[in-house]
């Protein structure tokens, strides 16, 4: 009980959007891991709130929030970052409008499987995982 008084978290939010089969990943400038689209919370925003700004301000997209279903809250040591460090991603499944388009810090929009686990940070390898698991992944 001890060590988890220590360990500092990172708040995130981030969307998980599947199709045929595949989901919807970002990879930033200057990183070599991909990541779920979403971020850091910023002062009280809700989770929604983060969602619709992080995904605009990566996609160029609008989510649409009446369609964002609560999907699951994982945690996980944070890629790159000191041991102890965790990121805990609360997602969230939604859809969007707009078309698809990198912008900000993002230098990649892709669609990965289950197959690309190794390429994805740790926080997202558990979150694969448990769509594969309920078989939306492939």
């Amino acid at each position: 009980m001890e060590k988890m008084k220590n360990m500092k978290i990172i708040d995130k939010v981030a969307l998980i959007y599947i199709k045929d089969g595949k989901i919807l990943s970002t990879r930033s400038e200057g990183k070599d891991k991909y990541y779920l689209p979403g971020g850091k919370r910023e002062g009280d925003e809700t989770d929604l709130e983060t969602l619709a700004r992080e995904v605009k301000e990566e996609l160029s997209v609008d989510v649409v929030e009446e369609t964002a279903e609560f999907y699951g809250v994982f945690q996980a040591q944070a890629h790159g970052k000191e041991e102890g460090l965790l990121v805990k991603m609360t997602c969230y499944r939604a859809e969007f409008v707009g078309e698809l388009k990198a912008d900000s810090e993002i230098a990649q929009v892709v669609w990965l499987t289950c197959r690309d686990m190794e390429s994805v940070s740790p926080v997202d390898k558990l979150i694969f995982q448990d769509l594969r698991g309920r078989g939306l992944l492939e």
